[in-house]
C-alpha cells in the first residue's frame, strides 16, 4: 500500500505555491461548520473539529473565520446547511475516482461534475463500482531531515503503521485511521514538521498510467478539485 502518489505530490507543491487561500478557506469553513454540527463545537470531545482547527490555523486561516463556522454549525450563528455526498467514477485513462462533497445544492453538484466528466473523457459509476479498490487511513505528511525509515519504524513500533514512503524529501506515513491522533503526537515528539494529517482514501493497488497520459489526467483532477462542492478528489493514481 502507498501513502503517497506522484498526484498527490504535485497538489501539495501546487497548493504551498497559491497565494489565493481563498478556496482552501471555503472548503475548511464547510468541513467546520459540519463537524461542530455533527460532533458538537467542543474540541475537547470533538477530534475532528480539533483537527480541521488545526488544520486551519497551518493554512493561516484568521481565528475568527474558523470560530464563525463553529458557531454556524452548533447553531450560535446562522449559516447555510451542508451536506455530504460521495460520487465514483472513472477519468481519463480509466483512473478510478472518488469525489467528496459538500453542499447545500445536491443537483447543482452533480450537474457540475458530471459536465465535467463528460467534456473530459470520465464517466459516472454506480455507487460501489471503485470504493472496493481503497481502504481508508490515516496519512501523515511531512518533513524529517534527521530521521530515516529504520528509525521511525522503530518509533511508531505501538501503532498499526501500513506503510512509511518517502519523495521529494516528504515522509508520507499510512497508518490505522483509529491510530491518527496518537501518531501525529508521537511525530511531534520526534522533530517531525506535520505539513498535512488527515483520513484518507488510499488505493489498494496503485495504478501507473503511460507518460504521455499523465497531463491529461492531472488538468481533470485539477478541475475537479475548482468545483465548489467539491471537498475532497481520491484517485488510485500511483
Amino acid at each position: 500500500m502507498s501513502g503517497h502518489s506522484k498526484w498527490k505530490t504535485i497538489k501539495h507543491q501546487k497548493a504551498a505555491k497559491d497565494a489565493k487561500k481563498s478556496k482552501i478557506f471555503t472548503k475548511l469553513i464547510k468541513e467546520i461548520t459540519v463537524a461542530a454540527r455533527v460532533g458538537g463545537g467542543d474540541i475537547n470531545h470533538n477530534a475532528t473539529l480539533r483537527s480541521l482547527l488545526e488544520k486551519a490555523r497551518e493554512h493561516n486561516m484568521p481565528s475568527d473565520n474558523a470560530l464563525r463556522a463553529v458557531k454556524k454549525g452548533t447553531g450560535e450563528l446562522p449559516g447555510v446547511h451542508y451536506e455530504s455526498y460521495q460520487y465514483e467514477g472513472y477519468g481519463p485513462a480509466g483512473v478510478a475516482i472518488i469525489i467528496d462533497v459538500l453542499t447545500d445544492n445536491k443537483n447543482r453538484a452533480i450537474s457540475d461534475i458530471r459536465n465535467l466528466f463528460t467534456r473530459r473523457g470520465g464517466v459516472i459509476a454506480e455507487n460501489g463500482a471503485v470504493s472496493w479498490m481503497f481502504d481508508r487511513c490515516g496519512v501523515v505528511r511531512g518533513t524529517a531531515p534527521h530521521l530515516n525509515e529504520d528509525k521511525l519504524l522503530e518509533e511508531l513500533l505501538e501503532f498499526d503503521i501500513k506503510a512509511i514512503n518517502q519523495a521529494d524529501d516528504a515522509w508520507y506515513i499510512t497508518c490505522d485511521p483509529r491510530d491518527l491522533e496518537k501518531v501525529k503526537e508521537k511525530l511531534k515528539t520526534l522533530d517531525f514538521t506535520i505539513d498535512e494529517a488527515e483520513l484518507e482514501l488510499v488505493p489498494k493497488t496503485p495504478v501507473h498510467i503511460a507518460e504521455n497520459q499523465e497531463q491529461q489526467v492531472f488538468d481533470f483532477l485539477e478541475n475537479l478539485e475548482e468545483l465548489d462542492d467539491v471537498q475532497n478528489v481520491h484517485t488510485n493514481l500511483a
